[in-house]
């Protein structure tokens, strides 16, 4: 269970995400400094996959669904059972062709 009052959405796919988005802009920032389009080529490449990987870690259950959470899936390594399904109202759910709102 979280230590905090509130559900403030800790997941394994917003950290991961997080994490790979920092590399990204460092390398980004790395880019500017050199004047490389190389290497900002790159960070804007480690970016992208930032948000591929949070997407994908969130479709196999390990981001959460909008809006609250019961208390006791507030943990971090909580995995989310309803990710299969999709989430209603989750542009990242709908854009896989998951929960409400699937476009045919």
């Amino acid at each position: 269970m979280s230590a905090h009052q509130y559900d403030e959405g800790h997941t394994v796919a917003g950290w991961t995400g997080f994490a790979v988005a920092i590399v990204g802009s460092a390398v980004l920032g790395l880019g500017m400094i050199m004047v490389s389009a190389p290497v900002l080529a790159s960070g804007l490449a480690i970016v992208v996959v930032s948000v591929l990987v949070t997407w994908t870690l969130h479709l196999t259950g390990w981001g959460k669904p909008p809006g609250r959470r019961p208390r006791e899936e507030w943990g971090m390594r909580v995995r989310d059972s309803s990710a299969r399904d999709g989430h209603p109202g989750c542009v990242g759910c709908r854009l896989a062709g998951r929960g409400r709102g699937r476009v045919r």
